[in-house]
């Protein structure tokens, strides 16, 4: 056995944190041994949020694979964001929610091209509530897929989250299940089907980032409403 297969793979943008937070640990117990262990634990805690595991992600120009772990707590039909000039396009949007203890990274759900990258500045409501897709701070990620089909994906700022980063530049190539950003601290993912495209997942089904296999590109399938939970 190796140390590295019981340490986590943390990603180089959680570094700075991890750092801070064990500093403060440290000048917390320096005056009580209670924090010091609160400090510790926090700072642990840390560690975790930035994990990077690896994933195995099935290569397939047919599949859209789940952009982030977490929980799908929507399914509906809905234009295109108004943002990337797709609004006449209607299609089914996932709405994965990540909570404090889930993988933060976010992975490419199709292969195709990067058309489009749009930060859009926004509010911090809590990232499970069907507003945070049309209020909160968010950035777009508009890619052509192999058949030449919109699909979008967005990473939503949480009540938490103070920050998005992505990875990606525009008219680079989108590799299914590569890393392409991290929010930080709680938030939400977006995916919205080309249109016709219908979801292979229900809501409150757990995801698993560069795994879940969300649709099929050539599954027309029934009504969105076989998807949403009771």
């Amino acid at each position: 056995m190796k140390i590295k297969d019981f340490v986590p793979r943390i990603n180089e943008d959680g570094y700075i944190f991890i750092l801070i937070f064990a500093v403060i640990a440290l000048f917390l117990s320096l005056f009580s041994t209670t924090l010091g262990w609160i400090g510790l634990i926090l700072t642990a805690w840390c560690v975790y949020f930035f994990r990077d595991p690896v994933r195995i992600t099935p290569d397939s120009d047919d599949l859209v694979i789940s952009p982030a772990d977490g929980v799908v707590c929507k399914i509906e039909e809905v234009n295109f964001p108004k943002e990337l000039g797709l609004e006449s396009k209607k299609g089914i949007r996932i709405s994965i929610f990540l909570n404090v203890f889930d993988v933060h990274i976010n992975r490419l759900p199709v292969n195709g091209d990067i058309m489009n990258l749009h930060y859009h500045p926004g509010a911090f409501f809590n990232a499970s509530l069907d507003k945070a897709s049309e209020q909160n701070e968010r950035q777009y990620v508009h890619i052509k897929t192999r058949n030449k089909k919109d699909l979008v994906v967005t990473q939503i700022a949480g009540l938490v989250a103070r920050r998005i980063v992505t990875f990606i530049t525009e008219d680079s190539k989108s590799v299914i299940g590569s890393r392409f950003g991290l929010i930080r601290f709680g938030s939400r993912a977006d995916v919205y089907l080309p249109e016709g495209v219908q979801p292979m997942v229900k809501e409150k089904q757990r995801m698993i980032a560069g795994e879940t296999i969300l649709a099929s590109l050539s599954n027309k399938g029934p009504s969105v409403k076989n998807y949403i939970s009771e």
